[in-house]
């Protein structure tokens, strides 16, 4: 059986939960984008998003929230820093 690839996978639903740890939606994230947020510490800072230490834990792909975080700085026009909030 081949395994699904979901790292390019790009979340339609706005109101989906982009940060497990602290409840923050993907509307959220990108409010703060069109509102001036660059990079994720300007994330971190305006939505609290990736300042958790569960995401692993609680994101149900079982991966860090700051791919996607990323994700959503690039597909809306800045540069990304490639940072990991988890450990």
């Amino acid at each position: 059986m081949d395994k699904l690839d979901f790292r390019n996978l790009k979340v339609i639903n706005p109101d989906q939960i982009i940060c497990y740890c602290n409840q923050i939606s993907q509307k959220q994230i990108e409010r703060s984008i069109r509102l001036g947020a660059k990079t994720l510490a300007d994330i971190q800072q305006s939505t609290g998003a990736c300042t958790g230490n569960q995401c692993k834990e609680l994101n149900p792909s079982g991966k860090c929230c700051s791919g996607e975080i990323n994700q959503l700085i690039k597909d809306n026009g800045s540069k990304t820093v490639k940072l990991n909030c988890c450990s």
